[in-house]
């Protein structure tokens, strides 16, 4: 899923019930070609196609992915920034990962065909959803929806009644593990209640005339029951009882070729009693409750000749439950046993821009995404060791991007560009290369070399375009498929070896983390510089929020470089309409700032008030801290809409771990005094500059404010926001 995918904005409401409204169709135009639909995959035909899709997987070259999604970015902030550091970058794809959906799930394997010389494509359309398939405590799944995105699916008739309804559910590895322990701990209990709770039973007291009636008479029956198996070896008896109520109450049956009674319509406390009947008066009855299928519970007390033959039906009950727990969680893993195919096949991974896909493939299918960046790289690269980003590889490549001829490199304007031949047919003219590479596709029984579903982002459709982007762009980087042994792996290919496991660390481009190292470069050529500013220093960021709405990035500039010269703000960066990053152009500009905003606003004096700050400090809500304090608020799973509401939500209000310290010792120390002199000093990084313009102000030397008017109004124009 690309950018270009939240375009649209429109209510979650509208497109939901425009797209459960209508049946599944396309609007826009077809190309020429063959059009049959994708291999669509629901729970009902999972199983077959699982099957088919693991032979396909094994002869494939490469295999191509895509995602559908529920979502991207959980509040505005949190979509991908110039100014986010590498790390907050994974963070906010981790937000994202861990906060929306995968609703559909494409996989198409390519394998070149040396007798058509072209490569055999099987486009799979996986609907997914996460839909709770084991009976065990804990909350139901929760994901969230972002209007753009659902309305985006609805525009191209995603077909949601099919993801609801019919979608796969799945089972992490981690969930896997987690559910077997918990079923196993519940079988204990159940095994604990099998044999008896020898203390809760013998706690029973027979108080009440009808709890003795009661046991009276279930000990006669067992009696008369017991007593008929001991007559009848050969196993003809079945106890007849008085009334139909009894014949339903009490069903004689086999369990686990032991002659057993069925108990049923009895309560929990007549149940109780039942139990210590069996172990007040019976060596040879043993009381067993299993679940049975559909986790349906059942009450036995079932003929025991000795001792051994209890231990003996205990552990066989043990055991069946434990076949059973696991075949229910076998079946629950559904979808996750395609992701469990992709990682032993251990094949190259195609994607396009796929760095929060894969970053959704981990969160959903193998267990809880690791806190840092280098964690993530280090265990994603066990499990999928080769994947290559097409997008990225478009731009890296000089030849490539002559190819594209300075065009977007969305998948959809790429497979245009690249592609046309298939994109459009064999009447396309002028985009196709001298010689592209062939693609048949198979769905089922049908293969044609001129195909187009009509499914235009539908996962399996844009994972069959991310393969043939793939299968182009090797092919103007000099890979001749026509010399391709099926022993070879791509991924090892010279030509290609560089751009194996280099990715886009964010969906807008960006830096680029090596999945091999972990290690994080620059973005390759020259085709997404960081234009709009100058060189981003981390160190030198300052992040303020809370302050007064009306302000905008040139007055926050203003009020800063009156107090620390009218270079000392290099840019000034909206967050959001709440937050702006400022960056200096000395690092030790930001602890002064700090220093200076908290001694300012512990003061009551006339200073404070017609101090420049005074602006951007007005109402008293407005708060400050260095950029690794918003590395820790993007690290929270809350999303409020806005980053001010977010860093209270978080708890932050002030920024105190470096410089509170300092302050709090100073104010035991040196009182009031200290503090005002505080106001009136200088900030060491400030005295260093050539414009010591604050050192007046500070000093009391109000009119100077004034004077300062043209040389503001001169330094606005030529700095830049």
């Amino acid at each position: 899923m690309n950018a270009h995918h939240r375009a649209t904005r429109r209510a979650l409401s509208r497109a939901l019930s425009r797209a459960l409204a209508r049946p599944f169709s396309t609007s826009s135009p077809k190309p020429s070609g063959a059009a049959f639909p994708l291999k669509h995959v629901t729970k009902s035909n999972f199983e077959p196609a699982l099957a088919e899709l693991r032979q396909h997987l094994r002869a494939a070259d490469f295999v191509a992915i895509d995602l559908e999604m529920s979502g991207v970015t959980s509040a505005p902030w949190r979509e991908s920034l110039e100014f986010d550091r590498s790390d907050v970058r994974y963070l906010k794809v981790k937000d994202s990962a861990e906060k929306f959906a995968v609703l559909q799930f494409g996989v198409c394997p390519f394998r070149w065909d040396p007798s058509t010389h072209s490569f055999v494509a099987h486009p799979h359309n996986f609907y997914v959803f996460p839909r709770q398939e084991l009976p065990v405590d804990g909350p139901s799944y929760e994901f969230l929806c972002q209007t753009t995105s659902i309305d985006f699916l609805a525009r191209y008739q995603f077909d949601f009644n099919a993801c609801i309804y019919e979608g796969i559910s799945y089972l992490s590895r981690q969930q896997e593990h987690e559910a077997l322990r918990r079923l196993n701990g519940a079988y204990e209990d159940t095994l604990s209640d099998t044999r008896c709770n020898l203390k809760e039973v013998r706690d029973v007291r027979l108080d009440r005339m009808a709890d003795i009636l009661f046991t009276e008479r279930i000990k006669n029956r067992f009696s008369e029951w017991r007593d008929g198996l001991l007559r009848d070896r050969i196993g003809g008896f079945q106890l007849q009882w008085n009334s139909n109520d009894s014949k339903q109450q009490f069903q004689t049956i086999f369990f686990k070729m032991r002659p057993a009674i069925s108990l049923t319509g009895f309560t929990s406390h007549q149940f109780k009693l039942i139990q210590w009947v069996i172990n007040k008066h019976f060596e040879d009855l043993t009381y067993v409750h299993v679940t049975g299928e559909n986790f349906c519970s059942q009450q036995l007390v079932v003929y025991t000749e000795s001792k051994d033959d209890i231990d003996l039906l205990m552990k066989e009950v043990k055991d069946e439950h434990r076949r059973g727990a696991e075949m229910k969680i076998q079946s629950a893993i559904g979808f996750r046993q395609v992701i469990d195919l992709l990682s032993s096949e251990q094949k190259l991974i195609v994607g396009h821009n796929c760095f929060l896909d894969i970053a959704h493939v981990y969160s959903k299918f193998l267990g809880p995404l690791p806190l840092t960046g280098e964690e993530f790289v280090s265990s994603i690269n066990k499990y999928f060791p080769h994947i290559v980003d097409t997008k990225l590889l478009l731009n890296a490549n000089y030849v490539l991007q002559q190819r594209m001829n300075k065009s977007s490199t969305s998948l959809s304007s790429a497979f245009a560009r690249l592609c046309s031949q298939i994109a459009f047919g064999s009447e396309s003219k002028g985009l196709a290369f001298l010689q592209p590479v062939q693609v048949e596709v198979q769905v089922d029984d049908i293969r044609t070399s001129n195909w187009n579903s009509g499914a235009k982002h539908e996962a399996g459709y844009d994972a069959f375009m991310t393969g043939c982007i793939f299968a182009q762009a090797c092919s103007h980087l000099g890979i001749d498929f026509k010399l391709h042994l099926p022993s070879e792996n791509l991924a090892h290919n010279e030509k290609l070896y560089k751009q194996i496991n280099h990715l886009y660390l964010s969906w807008t481009n960006g830096d680029i983390i090596d999945l091999s190292t972990g290690k994080i470069e620059e973005p390759l050529g020259t085709k997404y510089p960081k234009k709009q500013y100058s060189k981003i220093l981390f160190e030198n960021i300052i992040l303020i929020w809370g302050f007064p709405s009306k302000l905008k990035a040139q007055e926050i500039r203003q009020c800063i470089s009156k107090v620390f010269s009218p270079t000392s703000v290099t840019s000034v960066y909206h967050l959001d309409e709440s937050a702006v990053f400022v960056q200096f152009s000395k690092a030790g500009f930001v602890s002064d700032f700090l220093v200076l905003k908290e001694t300012l606003e512990r003061s009551d004096g006339p200073i404070s008030v017609l101090h420049p700050l005074a602006k951007l400090l007005e109402g008293g809500n407005t708060r400050a801290a260095s950029y690794e304090i918003y590395k820790d608020i993007c690290s929270s799973p809350i999303s409020e809409v806005l980053f001010a509401d977010q860093a209270e939500a978080v708890g932050i209000k002030w920024k105190t771990q470096v410089i509170e310290p300092k302050l709090a010792v100073e104010s035991q120390e040196n009182g009031s005094f200290r503090e005002d002199n505080a106001i009136r000093n200088v900030p060491k990084s400030a005295e260093n500059s050539e414009h010591n313009v604050e050192k007046d102000i500070l000093s009391g030397h109000c009119e100077i404010i004034d004077s300062l008017s043209t040389a503001e109004a001169n330094q606005v124009s030529t700095n830049n926001l």
